[in-house]
């Protein structure tokens, strides 16, 4: 007896149909858009970048803590990420006995972003079309 891959309940799609559906769907014209950097998009990362975009001075950690309502540990993984990339700018030192951690943008993040955000901006006029 022949093994189905078939999942029980689950209506049977013959081969033809498939291509049919797929050939409808590819025939469509679909806009150019170009791909996010994935770096700076997840929600966290994108907040930071934000804030120190449009912070005047470097942000301390409890700061971006504050304006995210985010945690210590998931701010510090997110933060990370960004200075690996060379797109922030840690600098640590202390306030008498209590560390401070402060945090900017850098050139290059600077620029990342401004990309991020014209991507954003070809997406949004992409689906007002």
């Amino acid at each position: 007896m022949a093994k189905s891959n078939a999942l029980p309940n689950q209506p049977q799609v013959s081969p033809e149909a498939t291509a049919t559906a797929t050939s409808r769907v590819s025939t469509r014209p679909s806009p150019q858009i170009p791909d996010l950097d994935r770096l700076i998009h997840e929600r966290i990362r994108l907040g930071i970048v934000s804030a120190l975009a449009a912070a005047k001075s470097p942000l301390t950690f409890n700061d971006l803590k504050s304006f995210l309502e985010t945690t210590d540990g998931n701010l510090s993984v997110h933060a990370r990420k960004l200075e690996e990339a060379k797109y922030i700018a840690c600098v640590k030192s202390f306030d008498g006995r209590v560390p401070r951690t402060e945090y900017s943008l850098t050139t290059s993040g600077r620029r990342a972003f401004e990309k991020y955000l014209d991507h954003m901006e070809a997406i949004i006029q992409a689906a007002k079309r």
